[in-house]
């Protein structure tokens, strides 16, 4: 992995902004459905087998993010937790560098790097997944 500063030209996409401003209005919006006690969805997979699929809890995890009890968070979902954890720090840093207009950082992976950051990802999701499969019988 190849880590290095890179400044935005001036016809580059400002992925900084860009994902800031869709990671706030995406908890904007959840925030209001929160507020105005609408329905949460129905999983068609919890539905239809009785066992939890791979995001189960996201939702009630993400209403205990946003209130602050981050231990029940991780308890309705570790995954989604520490998505939502690296999305807030993401968006610190996304504040930072638009604020002071720095150099951004960016990450170059090799070929191998790339297998193994998705093997990791594959990895994750198993793991979580046995973790709802085990909480649920």
């Amino acid at each position: 992995m190849q880590a290095c500063r890179h400044s935005r030209a001036s016809r580059e996409i400002d992925h900084e902004l860009l994902w800031l401003l869709v990671s706030l209005g995406t908890v904007a919006l959840a925030g209001l459905w929160f507020a105005a006690r609408l329905p949460t969805p129905q999983c068609v997979f919890h539905s239809l087998t009785g066992l939890p699929c791979p995001t189960c809890g996201a939702t009630r995890a993400a209403y205990q993010f946003l209130h602050g009890h981050f231990a029940a968070s991780f308890f309705f979902n570790p995954l989604v937790f520490l998505a939502f954890c690296a999305l807030l720090l993401f968006d610190l840093y996304a504040c930072a560098i638009l604020m002071t207009g720095a150099a951004r950082f960016r990450f170059r992976f090799s070929a191998g790097e790339k297998l193994f950051l998705r093997a990791l990802a594959i990895a994750l999701l198993a793991g979580n997944w046995l973790y709802l499969l085990a909480r649920s019988l």
